[in-house]
């Protein structure tokens, strides 16, 4: 068996024919998570060409290693087997196929306009938009007004438990963040999107700097002991105390980035700050702007 979202996939692409181009997929498939399902089974983010779903993505690839799927020429293809497994789940395949009904024959740049009309904030980074709308102003006018607002230079922090990679980036667009800062020692997770080398291309496709600052990270044995809240305050403790001090370089280098006019969001796994030791580095930074303010005014 596979997982149900995975299932969800090769009965959507069965439902339209069992093959289809990538772009167009993508955006068929926005289309029936945002329409049709009350808690979407993928999310989304504003990317080159309007909404993408790096996790889809990565569960077509998954399909394709599994014999469920082929990858031919920009086109996704159902294999005999994905038609079988497709067909597995009725109820699955009769709502597929009254959406097939309903938006299966859009393609191309229709399609593509159909997706910027009705979710403009997937478009607000497309390179497509202006020609795809060009006729249509007021559309064009609703992707603009979508745009987050620019936000000034500053420090943020954010965890990724609980979210989808979608979603992290998501909240990082809408808070104006334009440069993720790591401060993990040890950057893999086995969570999908949050190891270093995924996190950083999907940070660069939607137009967020990645940096990664490993030796403002805790070595993983120091954590392996919490259990209360007493426990992480006496680890954050030492660590504000015996080790920021020695980090000058890199704290550096992030307060460098703000002066540069970067809104920075410092990021970890823990999504409550006060169980994570970004809560410090915010703080201590907090501390040297400060102390530079004031010796500046002395």
């Amino acid at each position: 068996m596979i997982p149900d979202r995975q299932k969800r996939l090769l009965s959507l692409l069965d439902a339209l024919g069992g093959e289809v181009g990538h772009l167009d997929f993508q955006k068929l498939l926005l289309l029936y998570c945002l329409e049709v399902e009350e808690s979407p089974s993928f999310e989304f983010v504003p990317y080159q060409y309007g909404g993408f779903s790096f996790t889809s993505y990565a569960d077509m690839r998954r399909l394709i290693e599994r014999g469920f799927l082929e990858d031919a020429e920009r086109t996704w293809k159902l294999t005999a087997s994905g038609k079988d497994m497709a067909k597995t789940t009725p109820w699955l395949r009769k709502r597929m196929g009254e959406y097939a009904r309903k938006r299966g024959r859009l393609r191309g740049n229709a399609l593509i306009a159909e997706a910027y009309r009705r979710y403009p904030y997937y478009a607000i980074r497309s390179r497509m938009a202006d020609r795809i709308l060009s006729k249509d102003n007021a559309a064009l006018r609703a992707v603009r007004a979508a745009r987050p607002l620019t936000s000034g230079p500053g420090l943020c922090t954010i965890g990724y438990e609980g979210r989808t990679l979608e979603g992290f980036l998501n909240r990082l667009l809408q808070d104006g963040v334009n440069l993720l800062c790591d401060v993990r020692r040890n950057p893999l997770s086995r969570k999908y999107g949050f190891s270093k080398s995924t996190l950083s291309k999907a940070c660069e496709g939607v137009g967020i700097q990645y940096e990664h600052l490993p030796e403002l990270g805790i070595a993983a044995a120091e954590r392996r002991s919490l259990k209360a809240q007493s426990d992480y305050d006496a680890l954050f403790t030492k660590y504000k105390r015996e080790y920021l001090p020695m980090q000058g370089e890199a704290l550096s280098r992030i307060l460098g980035w703000m002066s540069a006019g970067s809104r920075v969001a410092l990021t970890c796994y823990e999504r409550f700050p006060f169980q994570c030791h970004r809560h410090c580095v915010a703080e201590f930074l907090e501390q040297m702007l400060k102390d530079i303010q004031k010796a500046r005014h002395l």
